[in-house]
């Protein structure tokens, strides 16, 4: 029998990897609901606010692509310029709380002892106390509006996001590049923004991302409890408060329209989200 030599075998091809089309796929909806919520005035048939009410709860059609609401507002004008409310204040609201958090997770991390056990305990008496009615207080203090719910939920999220760094810093604090600055003599302040903070960076954005959608929907939950977004605000969440009466009246577009979005962008950042906090932790 004839030895074939080792190069003349074929190289088996590596096996092909499964397509998450269903991740393309919503990071793809995602990326045209920013494009619509961009481009809203040259795309939207009407303006937001205009009323008409000769077209009260019209249904689809050629005038109105997604019908109107009580006060014979295109759903559709409105859903896309509400888009920009909807998108833009869970990253306010993640930004703040990502920054209290990173800032409050870091030192406790960092300083150990009563420092950490403080943090721990702050932390601890905000999860048994329920995020809605914490929100809720702070609302009845300082009023309603999307900027106190913004700011309200950004100091309800802020010590989960704290939890989560704490738990990363730990880990990275031991490693021995940190003894090595320290050696060098650098401050514990410098040793932290300079270079723990930003290789905590791609976990802390990873968990941010999967937090997105839980803060829009929180919000939407505001905006519809009357708490967050004020009329004539087309903020999804107020949309689906107002179009909840026409529900009686056999209309469902009004609060159909605006609760689709929201759980259609839900969904999509949290398909995305998911794979997004995989990859960057399996760079980390």
């Amino acid at each position: 029998m004839t030895a074939v030599p080792v190069g003349a075998l074929p190289t088996p091809a590596p096996p092909r990897a499964r397509r998450p089309w269903a991740v393309i796929s919503a990071a793809g909806f995602l990326g045209l609901v920013v494009l619509a919520a961009a481009l809203a005035p040259l795309l939207a048939p009407y303006a937001p606010d205009a009323v008409d009410l000769s077209a009260s709860l019209a249904g689809t059609g050629g005038d109105h692509l997604l019908g109107t609401d009580a006060s014979g507002q295109d759903l559709l004008s409105r859903v896309l310029y509400g888009a920009r409310t909807s998108l833009v204040a869970p990253l306010l609201l993640l930004l703040l709380a990502g920054v209290l958090g990173v800032a409050l997770g870091t030192l406790a991390a960092w300083r150990g002892g009563w420092v950490d056990a403080l943090v721990s305990r702050i932390t601890d008496v905000m999860y048994a106390f329920p995020g809605l009615l914490f929100v809720v207080l702070i609302i009845a203090v300082f009023g309603a509006g999307i900027t106190t719910s913004v700011i309200a939920l950004g100091l309800a999220f802020a010590p989960t996001i704290a939890k989560y760094t704490r738990s990363v810093a730990l880990g990275e604090r031991s490693k021995p590049y940190i003894d090595a600055y320290r050696v060098q003599g650098m401050s514990g302040l410098r040793i932290c923004v300079a270079h723990l903070v930003p290789n905590l960076a791609r976990s802390v954005v990873g968990y941010l991302v999967v937090l997105f959608g839980e803060a829009l929907m929180s919000l939407a939950t505001l905006s519809y409890l009357g708490f967050g977004a004020q009329p004539p605000s087309s903020d999804w969440g107020l949309m689906v408060q107002e179009g909840q009466a026409a529900i009686v009246q056999g209309a469902l577009l009004p609060a159909l329209v605006p609760g689709t979005a929201i759980a259609a962008v839900v969904v999509a950042f949290n398909l995305v989200g998911v794979r997004a906090a995989d990859r960057l932790g399996a760079r980390r």
